[in-house]
């Protein structure tokens, strides 16, 4: 019997990038799955994949900074499926700009959607997962909450604020028996990663390219990931095998935030001594 099987899991976020590999991997291992997407078409699509495979998926679309969104997503998982289980909160948008180039609207935008997006659907779940006897959530962070590069003052306090929230949650929760995780990716590659690389390139597939592949030097590995790697990590966090983890928050970098920035020089020598 798959890990996951008889469970039911609401994915924000789902029709693309890191969302959709956790759906993939959710589904693989044997949890119905309700895709929600901002576009109904893209999500229909990834829930049309996964029933390809054999699983039980619906779509459906919506703006996840509004609570009305987020009440019909779970009464959309909890009609289709019977139950809820498990919450993926991976819904997330990106935008640049240092302290006085972000405009107030543009902080609205990042906050509404990457923070309060995910308090509002874990306040929805929150009651069908408590009726759980396994209820968990995960929460997509990203290595910009623990070091940051330039130019993204929204994206990176927003994404810090979902590590405190993990923890509120997760402390908050246990008393129900639900689960909060948190997982920080490094850089993956998603329509969202593509498009910024696209921003630092001169457009073509080959410039992103290699936009993307001098960023994934930047990871020990040596590459970017593939966001059905990181999926794998939150369906784990999802699962039985993880029944004693909450209140954490997961590095799926490659290594990034292990290495020091300034690398020895290639004459260094060794110290003995």
């Amino acid at each position: 019997m798959s890990v996951l099987s008889g469970r039911v899991a609401l994915v924000t976020g789902g029709s693309s990038g890191i969302g959709r590999g956790a759906a993939l991997r959710l589904a693989a291992q044997g949890a119905s799955v309700a895709v929600h997407g901002l576009d109904l078409a893209e999500a229909e699509s990834v829930a049309a994949e996964l029933r390809g495979t054999g699983a039980e998926a619906i779509g459906f679309a919506g703006d996840v900074s509004s609570a009305e969104t987020a009440a019909s997503a779970v009464r959309a998982a909890v009609d289709a499926f019977g139950r809820l289980d498990i919450l993926v909160a991976a819904a997330g948008i990106q935008r640049y700009g240092d302290v006085v180039a972000t405009t107030e609207s543009t902080w609205d935008e990042v906050f509404d959607v990457n923070v309060k997006g995910v308090f509002l659907a874990v306040k929805a779940a929150a009651p069908y997962l408590r009726e759980s006897d396994a209820g968990s959530v995960v929460i997509v962070s990203s290595v910009q909450a623990i070091a940051t590069q330039t130019d993204v003052v929204a994206y990176t306090a927003g994404k810090g604020a979902l590590l405190s929230l993990t923890r509120a949650l997760a402390v908050d929760e246990a008393r129900h028996g639900v689960r909060v995780n948190s997982v920080s990716p490094g850089s993956v590659d998603t329509p969202m990663l593509r498009t910024s690389a696209a921003m630092w390139s001169d457009g073509t597939e080959a410039g992103v390219a290699a936009v993307l592949e001098n960023w994934g030097t930047a990871h020990a590995l040596g590459r970017i990931a593939t966001a059905e790697e990181v999926g794998e990590v939150i369906a784990f966090l999802a699962g039985s095998g993880a029944a004693f983890v909450t209140g954490a928050d997961f590095r799926v970098d490659g290594g990034l935030l292990a290495r020091i920035a300034a690398p020895l020089p290639a004459t260094a020598k060794t110290i003995e001594g």
